[in-house]
């Protein structure tokens, strides 16, 4: 909708206008959608019986709101989305500093704007999407930052005395005034920053250095913490968080489906990756299941939390890595396969905090047995449970695939094999063929080859197999000549 007409006080008094507080919108207009079945929090999953009814509350209340919760729970994209429940215009006085409510001002610029002009104040209109102001705290922040200072050259360059109310800069907060302001990592700020809060949040005004300045700002504010800052960092001082009228708990994707449908929302694909790079079933499951495997991971730190912007990372990298293939062989088209997640690591190494056990280990290698745990993880949902089995089993169902490899043999799967060779290399190994075609007869062609090589990852991370990674490449074989080949490297 546009701007409303009016441009000047008169014009807005004719028009009926009446003028509301920020907390009073987002209040009035979540009971209008609640009411009429919207959902003001589109695109959020897993928060539906959790995060959404708490903040809801919490906005019915006329609450300032800290959302606390660990690294990538969405707590910035829920302040973000509150915009939308704010009034889509409103007026301001033009020129104004602070977004002077022209009936009710409150700098001093407005003041005497309007006692000189009256009716024929000038006025502009903000939109809601403008009224969104977010810092992002840290140990350098200061008073002057958030509130304000007396601005030297402004008194220079006017002719005031200090002592003068029209040299003050304004800061941050007073510039969002009629605004959402979101204060993000709110323990890294000084606590001596935090107790220059304590007014605002209270009693809605502000003070700067020595002066008689009273301005009841109006303002919805919205804090994010992380736990962890609690202990390694900082904290919220005690008076601060009592003034802080609900803190909301954020959590991680509960269920693999929700967290696949967040990292389809939210991975950033590219037209021509999502036309010409087809994804098995199978992937978006694997994918997830390493960023829970992840947050269970004894070499990971989960304290720290292991941020969902990892499985949007890991499906780039994934997606990317099918594209590069495709480019090297001259290819139209293509599949993702299970080796291509080797390409995911970079996403894991850098989304993940390790223990001092992890360190030991290697980020990379905490990285690949992540990917292997969740192998192991999803296998038994598709093909018959390997744990138990032994290989002297007659009713072992793969038993002739282990006896393949028993002979003597082995699979290398280059990084980089066009699809027709992928598919003949997977084919030597006949049994395996036979043995995926009897579990899932009815798969298509990519599928069909993703789980021939999710049977052969199986029975490698339950040691039926031994699998060694190749300069690029990866290369399948009997676990006894796997062993051998690793005690000659060590010699």
């Amino acid at each position: 909708m546009a701007a409303p007409t009016a441009s000047n006080l008169g014009e807005l008094k004719k028009s009926g206008y009446r003028s509301k507080s920020i907390k009073d919108e987002l209040r009035d207009n979540l009971l209008s959608a609640l009411s009429n079945d919207e959902q003001p929090f589109e695109g959020i999953w897993g928060y539906e019986h959790s995060v959404i009814p708490e903040l809801e509350r919490a906005i019915l209340s006329r609450h300032n709101i800290n959302l606390l919760g660990l690294r990538g729970q969405a707590k910035t994209r829920l302040a973000r989305l509150m915009t939308g429940l704010l009034d889509e215009w409103i007026p301001i006085v033009k020129g104004s500093e602070i977004n002077d409510d022209p009936l009710a001002p409150l700098s001093r610029y407005a003041k005497e704007l309007i006692d000189k002009e009256g009716d024929k104040t000038p006025i502009t209109w903000m939109h809601r999407n403008e009224r969104y102001a977010e810092k992002l705290a840290t140990p350098d922040v200061t008073v002057a930052d958030l509130i304000g200072d007396v601005d030297p050259i402004k008194a220079a360059n006017l002719k005031l005395s200090y002592a003068d109310d029209r040299v003050i800069h304004y800061g941050m907060i007073p510039r969002a005034n009629r605004c959402i302001f979101v204060i993000n990592e709110l323990p890294d700020l000084q606590a001596r920053i935090q107790v220059a809060l304590f007014n605002i949040l209270q009693e809605g005004d502000i003070q700067i250095r020595g002066f008689k300045l009273r301005l009841p700002l109006d303002l919805q504010f919205v804090f994010t913490a992380n736990p962890e800052d609690y202990t390694n960092r900082g904290s919220i001082v005690t008076p601060l968080k009592d003034r802080i009228g609900s803190q909301i708990l954020t959590h991680y994707p509960e269920t693999r489906d929700i967290a696949k449908r967040i990292t389809q929302q939210e991975a950033k694909l590219s037209d021509a990756q999502k036309k010409h790079i087809r994804i098995p079933s199978l992937v978006p499951d694997l994918l997830e299941q390493i960023a829970f495997e992840a947050r269970e991971n004894e070499y990971i730190d989960a304290k720290s939390g292991v941020s969902a912007r990892m499985t949007l990372t890991a499906m780039e990298n994934l997606m990317s890595s099918a594209e590069r293939r495709m480019a090297i062989n001259k290819e139209g088209n293509t599949s993702l396969r299970l080796h291509d997640f080797n390409g995911v690591i970079p996403s894991i190494t850098g989304k993940v905090e390790l223990v001092y056990e992890g360190e030991q280990e290697g980020a990379a290698g905490v990285a690949e047995s992540l990917i292997g745990a969740a192998v192991k993880t999803i296998f038994p949902e598709i093909f018959p449970p390997i744990a138990k089995l032994k290989r002297a089993d007659e009713d072992n169902p793969y038993l002739g695939i282990i006896n393949w490899f028993a002979e003597g043999k082995s699979l290398d799967i280059n990084d980089d094999l066009s699809d027709d060779s992928f598919r003949a290399t997977l084919d030597r190994v006949g049994p395996l063929g036979d043995f995926v075609d009897s579990k899932h007869r009815d798969s298509n062609l990519d599928d069909r080859y993703f789980y021939m090589e999710l049977v052969l990852w199986g029975l490698a991370e339950h040691a039926k197999l031994g699998r060694d990674r190749l300069l690029s490449g990866i290369q399948f074989n009997d676990l006894f000549a796997s062993y051998l080949s690793g005690m000659r490297d060590e010699e």
